[in-house]
């Protein structure tokens, strides 16, 4: 194949699928692919897809449009979730060559001998009992953050999702290629990683094709903490009962890892944690929040919630609203449900009306802003560490605190990732924090 040919990418979703597509891309450099945006002329166009974004194939079908946009005759493939669900919808849409499936994904390349474009999509999709192997991955782009997968799959039958119909069982990196990869990850001048997963709490099972437990999250963190070169470790989405006391005092004391928890609640009612077959009740969640407070009284604690799951009345919402207010917690992620072919809760009586889901989702949102606001006043006038990002949005520089709080300075180009010790000082009219610089950069 001429190794001039050029390829583009667009990801939906999760960090996972971001870390996945960018090790999809260097696989395509390996073999003489040149990478461009994808707002660019390609030759071939490479579109990740998820299964939890609302009106995916609305979404899917303008994404294809505009790479049609770009060259009429580009090929174009779809990967990812979405595609793994339903690979026939996704080959229909007019443009579509190729749908690659849970596992073919990885393979992508084995399937592009001819670019020629196809009347209809070409599906290759295997049965997700098949998805039993670990593909390690990690995201390289942007030069202050890399997104590193540490796990894959889940064993979870939560009634509202379908991430185990999409990416098959439960199963881990080994914990020497998670430490190799960290280790690439720092020698490219990469100053925070936060792993990844669908499960990341799971981690250790199916480390090596068993379903045993070889390692432990605890331990994973315990390993990661002494790869040189890293300064920052966070962790992404966590189950509250997977998330143990030893890893947040763990946490607490950590040379790299740190104070920012993103728990996912879904619900403050116990009655609607038991529909969604989540594995905790809400007074496990609160101790959790608790123990975190207790020995990180600065830690950032974010939370996913769902509103307008199939029997969520108004007092079982209220329930989730004043649990939500009382809870010392930093933000909120606000999903509207909407409903999924395949799960159970697709079919379960109390529907809510798409109304009423809208109208509890802004309360939830608002709620979300109000805690925000509360967490950063409780910052003002503390020493923090922030890591610059590398973008300038309107004259602006952007960074986060390693509690995870977002600043603006001036656009500075020096001050592109690195590491500067703050005093915050002031919230600003678009809710981010001002500060005192206190020194030139620590770490450039």
């Amino acid at each position: 194949m001429n190794a001039t040919k050029k390829v583009a990418f667009y990801t939906l979703g999760c960090k996972l699928n971001f870390s996945e597509t960018s090790t999809i891309a260097r696989n395509f450099e390996d073999e003489g692919f040149q990478r461009v945006d994808f707002n660019q002329d390609a030759d071939i166009y490479v579109i990740n897809t998820c299964s939890v974004t609302e009106n995916a194939d609305k979404r899917f079908k303008n994404i294809v449009r505009n790479a049609q946009k770009q060259n009429p005759d580009a090929f174009v493939a779809a990967v990812g979730c979405y595609a793994q669900l339903k690979p026939e919808e996704l080959a229909d849409v007019d443009g579509v060559d190729l749908v690659l499936g849970a596992t073919e994904k990885f393979k992508i390349t084995d399937y592009l001998n001819d670019l020629s474009k196809n009347d209809m999509g070409e599906v290759h999709s295997c049965e997700i009992e098949e998805a039993d192997f670990y593909v390690g991955s990690y995201s390289i782009g942007d030069r202050t953050r890399a997104f590193l997968k540490v796990q894959d799959g889940c064993d979870y039958k939560c009634t509202y999702c379908t991430i185990p119909l999409a990416r098959g069982i439960s199963r881990s990196d080994t914990l020497q290629n998670v430490l190799e990869n960290a280790a690439e990850i720092a020698a490219q001048d990469i100053k925070e990683i936060v792993l990844t997963g669908v499960n990341i709490g799971d981690y250790g099972k199916g480390e090596f094709g068993n379903k045993r437990h070889e390692h432990t999250f605890f331990e994973l963190c315990e390993a990661l903490d002494t790869v040189p070169g890293i300064d920052r470790l966070r962790i992404s989405s966590i189950e509250p009962n997977l998330l143990k006391n030893e890893t947040i005092d763990f946490v607490s004391a950590s040379r790299t890892f740190v104070p920012h928890f993103h728990i996912p609640l879904q619900s403050g009612s116990n009655d609607l944690l038991k529909l969604m077959r989540r594995r905790y009740m809400r007074e496990l969640y609160a101790e959790r929040v608790r123990r975190i407070k207790e020995v990180m009284p600065h830690a950032c604690i974010g939370v996913d919630v769902i509103v307008g799951f199939p029997g969520e009345t108004e007092e079982r919402f209220l329930e989730t609203y004043h649990f939500l207010n009382a809870l010392d917690i930093s933000y909120l992620h606000v999903f509207t449900y909407s409903e999924r072919d395949n799960t159970p809760a697709a079919t379960m009586e109390g529907r809510v009306s798409l109304r009423t889901r809208k109208k509890r989702s802004k309360m939830l949102r608002g709620l979300s802003v109000k805690k925000r606001r509360a967490f950063y006043e409780s910052q003002l006038g503390t020493t923090r560490t922030v890591l610059f990002e590398g973008e300038n949005k309107k004259g602006y520089i952007h960074g986060f605190t390693e509690n995870y709080v977002k600043v603006k300075a001036p656009w500075n180009p020096a001050l592109v990732n690195t590491l500067q010790r703050v005093e915050l000082t002031e919230i600003d009219a678009d809710g981010l924090v001002r500060f005192n610089q206190l020194e030139m950069p620590i770490l450039a």
